[in-house]
């Protein structure tokens, strides 16, 4: 099922700059992070998933970078950049080899099926 984004020509002209340069340094970071870390994990302070999402690599001997945009009352206009972006509604999101993997339970299923580490080895 493809992903529904509003295309760029049914944005008036007037706002188009402005829809694709709202918080894009978090993207560009992200972008960055990804490109240069086998496993990358977004996150949040105080949220349990992002430290559940981070043992569980560390449990598996994999190594990761970790990007973390505030708290639940802080930089959620930041992260909101984020979710429009991947299209993922929740934190932590987990990147494996530039692929967005999901959050933690679905990082936590790549590596019970082995998965995750064939993701690593293609890289």
């Amino acid at each position: 099922m493809p992903r529904h984004i509003l295309p760029e020509e049914r944005l008036h002209p007037a706002i188009r700059e402005r829809v694709a340069s709202l918080h894009a340094d978090v993207v560009a970071t992200v972008k960055t992070a990804i490109d240069a870390h086998p496993a990358v994990v977004v996150g949040m302070a105080f949220n349990p998933f992002c430290k559940r999402a981070r043992r569980a690599l560390q449990a598996a001997g994999v190594a990761h970078e970790y990007l973390e945009y505030g708290g639940y009352l802080s930089d959620w206009r930041r992260r909101n950049a984020l979710k429009l972006w991947t299209g993922w509604p929740t934190f932590p999101m987990v990147f494996v080899r530039g692929q967005l993997v999901g959050g933690a339970q679905d990082l936590e299923a790549l590596i019970a099926s082995g998965e995750l580490q064939r993701l690593l080895r293609a890289g």
